[in-house]
């Protein structure tokens, strides 16, 4: 086993497989024989059998993915005679439905912007904690700052939201608010109820939804 001695990556002959896998997995783009070669230390001439050798083994041994050379680089790509199901795992996660209580939520932040995760509660009569996560992370819901009087976080609804429901600016959302209780007077018949202000520390005696909104 020997190691290159200049400037380049020394790595062990016998690494120099799993090295180009290795680096070939993190690109996000295609990587020519040059630029592997400087990557893992060793002569583009050595790289590009290598990759060709690759390539030939995992079309004999059926993997579900392929090393293509397109467009003068090499890079992995899932086996064309399983795009259908590569299709139905993308396609799933893209148009998994919002719950009705997800729904609610969102429309209550919408509506009433900013917003504190308390008010949604008291509008809705349900702790909304679980719901406002599954919100934040499909990125429809984020933080707005905090409310100045009792410093409850505040949440808004994002540019991906408006994208999502094919509208530019909130005024365009249809007319509901005239529909939703007056968030003032609901606050106060709970702070009347419980003797304590409503806020983000959570709004008493409400049950709560599940998580997996």
């Amino acid at each position: 086993m020997t190691e290159r001695t200049d400037d380049a990556v020394a790595v062990p002959v016998a690494d120099l497989r799993p090295a180009l896998e290795a680096v070939l997995m993190v690109a996000d783009e295609p990587l020519d024989a040059m630029a592997l070669a400087a990557a893992v230390g060793y002569p583009a001439e050595e790289v590009a059998g290598t990759l060709s050798a690759l390539a030939a083994e995992y079309d004999e041994q059926g993997r579900g993915f392929e090393l293509r050379n397109v467009a003068g680089g090499w890079r992995y790509y899932t086996r064309a005679d399983l795009a259908p199901v590569v299709e139905a795992f993308v396609l799933e996660g893209q148009q998994a439905r919002l719950t009705q209580a997800a729904l609610e939520t969102l429309a209550v932040v919408a509506y009433q912007q900013p917003v504190s995760r308390a008010r949604v509660s008291a509008i809705r009569g349900v702790n909304v904690d679980g719901v406002m996560r599954t919100l934040l992370n499909r990125g429809l819901v984020e933080e707005a700052g905090r409310d100045g009087e009792h410093g409850a976080t505040l949440y808004r609804t994002t540019s991906y939201f408006l994208e999502r429901i094919g509208i530019v600016a909130l005024d365009e959302l249809p007319d509901l608010a005239p529909h939703l209780p007056e968030l003032d007077e609901l606050e106060g018949e709970l702070e009347q109820m419980a003797g304590v202000p409503a806020t983000d520390a959570g709004v008493p005696s409400t049950p709560t939804e599940e998580a997996s909104s």
